[in-house]
């Protein structure tokens, strides 16, 4: 049985969505704080969170960065809030999928689901790739390579994992939006246009002539490598 933590101060929305989970066989941990939250999550170790961005004693964009910073736990943000920049700077902290209120009990279940049989499976869970002098792990989320004030952000590597699978091939944007966004956010190409920007300036010898991350003008994207390895073992 999967444990999911809980992370909203609203009593009426937890008890839907403890009612919600438990009837799909999940076992709920629940927290109205984010100092609550990040507490149970280091005690219970769940294996995903449910969080609301809009907390009592701090930002939920904040704790979902805290808590990435030491656990590869799913988050599902549950909010409210919208606007484009809120969605985008909730999943460049680390949150893996958003959800707008009000919300369908089965679309929140789906996504439930495919969050949890994402981290089951994983995308390339000990692969290395080389893109020049940089080599990143995606499996540790590590880059090698880069200037010491550069880092990959969760959601980056998300969209490498997701075009990895496939090097050289073409990965159509709306496939990327959906795998790395949500199902939600399809047609946003936007956002995918923003991070790829931002990939290329921090992974590319010359962002401006990319030679690893290539648009497929009307289509999508296609990764090239230098070379796929394994993680070097001991």
């Amino acid at each position: 049985m999967h444990q999911v933590l809980v992370v909203e101060d609203d009593p009426g929305i937890r008890e839907v969505l403890r009612a919600l989970l438990v009837t799909a066989n999940y076992r709920v941990i629940e927290s109205n704080s984010a100092a609550r939250g990040e507490i149970e999550a280091r005690a219970h170790k769940p294996d995903l969170a449910i969080v609301d961005l809009g907390l009592p004693d701090r930002d939920g964009v904040d704790l979902i960065r805290s808590v990435r910073s030491w656990s590869a736990v799913p988050i599902i943000v549950l909010s409210a809030r919208i606007g484009e920049a809120q969605k985008i700077a909730a999943l460049d902290a680390g949150a893996d999928d958003y959800v707008t209120k009000p919300f369908g009990a089965e679309e929140l279940l789906a996504r439930v689901r495919a969050a949890l049989r994402r981290t089951a499976t994983g995308a390339l869970p000990s692969s290395v790739i080389r893109l020049g002098i940089v080599s990143v792990d995606l499996g540790r989320r590590e880059a090698r390579g880069l200037p010491p004030s550069t880092h990959l952000t969760p959601l980056e590597y998300r969209v490498l994992e997701n075009l990895a699978r496939q090097p050289g091939t073409i990965v159509k944007q709306d496939r990327l939006i959906r795998e790395v966004w949500g199902p939600a956010q399809e047609g946003d190409t936007r956002s995918l246009r923003v991070c790829i920007r931002k990939l290329r300036a921090k992974l590319e010898p010359d962002p401006q002539r990319p030679r690893y991350l290539v648009t497929e003008a009307g289509l999508g994207y296609r990764l090239h490598v230098d070379d796929v390895g394994e993680q070097a073992k001991g």
